[in-house]
């Protein structure tokens, strides 16, 4: 995947104009459109290779959202480890660490060094909670539970107004003695 801030000379904390001005100058130097005219062949594809790169780390730098999920994945002390992908391509989507290429995102497993068994990993479980797909699950059951409530005890109350002064075993009963003497006029 390579290093973004390295591969556009820039500092962690670059501003945006800072990133825009560096991916300019990169353009300028290695736009496969500069490099058209060479016979060296071997040179073009390292000038278009460099200018992807400078290409890719642009577009993740230049959105807040993308360039915090991707510093999140250059700390040295996160809980998650990239998987390394097997091409040198990378594509860096919407997702979260689903689907095109770029790897997938893993747990690292438990007992290295890490925290203890029993403990709570904080970032984890705020990452998780958060997302788009577990919102969007806990509203609607949400939605079903309230209106399950709400129906149980409308359902009761329609109830007790229909059979005033009647519990459900006495009108259980009252439906037997109807059954059995419709069975016996049969």
């Amino acid at each position: 995947m390579g290093d973004h801030y390295q591969a556009l000379g820039l500092r962690r904390d670059a501003t945006k104009a800072e990133v825009k001005a560096a991916f300019r100058r990169r353009a300028l130097r290695d736009h496969p459109d500069r490099h058209a005219g060479s016979t060296d062949a071997a040179a073009r594809a390292d000038a278009s290779h460099r200018f992807r790169q400078a290409a890719d780390a642009y577009h993740v730098l230049s959105d807040d959202r993308r360039r915090a999920e991707y510093d999140l994945r250059l700390r040295p002390a996160s809980s998650y480890a990239r998987a390394s992908p097997s091409s040198s391509s990378s594509c860096y989507g919407y997702g979260y660490g689903y689907g095109q290429r770029g790897g997938s995102w893993r747990r690292p497993p438990r007992g290295g060094g890490g925290a203890s068994a029993g403990s709570i990993d904080w970032e984890f479980l705020l990452k998780a909670v958060t997302r788009r797909g577990f919102l969007i699950n806990l509203g609607f059951a949400s939605v079903l539970l309230s209106g399950a409530a709400f129906l149980d005890g409308s359902i009761l109350d329609i109830w007790k107004m229909n059979n005033s002064g009647k519990s459900f075993e006495d009108a259980m009963e009252s439906i037997e003695k109807v059954k059995k003497t419709q069975k016996g006029n049969r």
